[in-house]
């Protein structure tokens, strides 16, 4: 290889072990882990408790809990959608 691609690699390497140290490990180890962005049991996690805030919600006839439940799901769905593509920030209101 070129020098030039090796500076490539090791730049491209050196910005993954920034990103994504659990991954560059697990590579490096030869045992491949998912990528941070494909990880979502964070966003289970909070699915789960989101339902069972709601759940007590109901049971209780308690209007904030039902609400908090409500917002608990919305975001913990939010963060489990499986497209990364909208993940991605789009800038600005109104711009194209």
């Amino acid at each position: 290889m070129p020098p030039s691609e090796d500076h490539r690699l090791v730049d491209l390497e050196a910005r993954l072990e920034q990103e994504d140290p659990r991954f560059t490990r697990a590579m490096r180890s030869g045992r491949p882990a998912r990528p941070r962005e494909y990880r979502r049991t964070g966003a289970w996690w909070g699915l789960a408790l989101g339902v069972a805030v709601l759940a007590c919600g109901i049971v209780l006839a308690q209007g904030l809990l039902i609400a908090g439940g409500l917002v608990l799901v919305g975001m913990a769905a939010q963060l489990a959608d499986p497209d990364p593509a909208r993940m991605t920030h789009r800038g600005g209101f109104g711009r194209r």
